[in-house]
């Protein structure tokens, strides 16, 4: 089973929100996740946007889950270096 960390979409129409999850890269986008490990809101003030549980992630990341490329970007921001 191929792990990925994630993003799954909530919110209406032109007010999203993201909830960073870890799950199998076979499953659909909103599908069952194994974890939730951070929130991301893009259209709060750049301060807030970003809720992360970095503990946990650095924990998968250990384990061999894959981050997507934007979730990557996201971890470069909080300084989370992946390889």
């Amino acid at each position: 089973m191929s792990v990925r960390i994630r993003l799954k979409r909530f919110g209406s129409k032109m007010r999203p929100y993201y909830r960073i999850v870890v799950m199998d890269s076979r499953a659909p986008r909103d599908g069952r996740s194994l974890e939730e490990v951070g929130i991301y809101h893009p259209i709060s003030p750049e301060g807030q946007q970003l809720e992360l549980q970095e503990d946990r992630i650095r924990e998968w990341l250990s384990k061999g889950a894959q981050p997507s490329d934007t979730v990557k970007k996201l971890l470069n921001k909080k300084n989370i270096t992946v390889k």
